[in-house]
């Protein structure tokens, strides 16, 4: 058996054995009381690790799935939505919005920029939207955008306006607080700051957003929100569930629990400001805008010192990691470092420690 790779990336990430051990628990059927017992107590871990009052969708899915759900749900074909782009995943999320049929206008920043509550406010006062959406966490890019302070401008410019959120690679690795700051659709997946195997995603849903869903005649067939709704409140899905996902989920939401959000949040802090230190310390630059740096990758700039990010990753997986070279228009311009999911302290020293040994060979 070839020697696993630790995971350095930002998704996915490096799974705990004892996580991917509970997805071998026998199958059960999905129309029965076990699965009923197995998503109510999902349900209960979900609404508590979201910190909300409202239902958590559990779909079998990646995120982009619930990015088309939320597009398709939330804004009225006859009203325009404002897509806040600033990276590759808000670009695609714009994206998918037009190929529904949805009126798009954007507001973009270079990639690297956060959106301010002031950018928003001046689009907000040029015309009414029926939804705003944009990414907590661009993964692209290293920018946490500033989620609460974007959620009041909104709020403060309309009562009507939803505001839909991607936070895939944010949720449980940096702050976010779905009813404290009253936002609508707040969508995930498993295989980042979650520390879950690729194939779940999971979306908070406000009662705001099921009574516009209930307002668009065409939502789609998989990601129906009425649907859904529906089939939550009978402890179950509309659909296949992934259940060996499902009892992997299950655990690793006992464990975040126990760790504590804020505990968790700190955690990732702290491997962002070590990533930081050493990429300064070692002569790099950080893509991201100061002051809006992810707790969950930090995007190292690469554009003055010009390492080679593929002899990087050749000697990282010698020693036994996988690392990631960039994405998209910025790739090899930087490389990101995920420190994201169940990864401790001691695992991020040891990735530095062999960067440091690179940088020297």
């Amino acid at each position: 058996m070839t020697q696993h790779k630790r995971l350095v990336l930002t998704g996915p990430v490096e799974v705990r054995r004892e996580v991917l051990d509970a997805q071998t628990a026998p199958m059960i059927g999905h129309r029965g009381a076990d699965f009923a017992d197995l998503f109510a107590r999902l349900q209960e871990k979900l609404k508590a690790a979201f910190l909300t009052q409202d239902r958590v969708f559990v779909m079998g899915s990646s995120g982009t799935g619930l990015w088309e759900g939320a597009s398709r749900n939330c804004i009225r074909d006859d009203k325009p939505v404002l897509h806040l782009v600033g990276g590759a995943f808000s670009e695609r999320w714009a994206q998918i919005s037009e190929a529904n049929g949805k009126t798009v206008d954007v507001l973009a920043v270079p990639w690297g920029e956060a959106h301010t509550p002031e950018l928003v406010a001046a689009s907000l006062k040029q015309k009414q939207y029926d939804a705003v959406c944009f990414v907590h966490n661009e993964t692209s890019t290293g920018v946490t955008n500033p989620v609460e302070q974007i959620a009041a401008t909104v709020r403060e410019a309309s009562d009507e306006t939803l505001i839909l959120v991607d936070t895939v690679s944010g949720f449980v690795g940096a702050e976010l607080r779905f009813d404290a700051w009253g936002l609508d659709v707040a969508l995930t997946s498993s295989q980042k700051a979650f520390a879950l195997p690729p194939g779940l995603s999971f979306a908070a849903v406000s009662d705001r957003a099921l009574a516009r869903a209930e307002q668009v005649s065409r939502r789609g067939y998989y990601f129906d929100f009425v649907e859904i709704e529906k089939s939550l409140k009978k402890h179950n899905t509309p659909s296949t569930p992934p259940i060996s996902l499902m009892y992997a989920a299950d655990k690793q939401l006992d464990d975040i629990l126990a760790e504590g959000l804020e505990a968790r949040w700190a955690r990732h802090l702290t491997l962002r400001d070590m990533s930081e230190e050493w990429a300064t310390a070692n002569g790099f630059g950080l893509f991201a805008q100061a002051g809006y740096r992810s707790p969950t990758l930090t995007a190292v700039d690469n554009r003055q010192k010009g390492i080679d990010v593929n002899a990087m990753a050749a000697f990282m997986d010698g020693r036994g990691f996988v690392m990631d070279k960039g994405y998209g228009k910025i790739k090899g311009e930087t490389f990101r470092i995920g420190h994201m999911g169940d990864m401790s302290i001691g695992t991020l020293e040891e990735v530095l420690d062999g960067l440091s040994a690179f940088l020297k060979a």
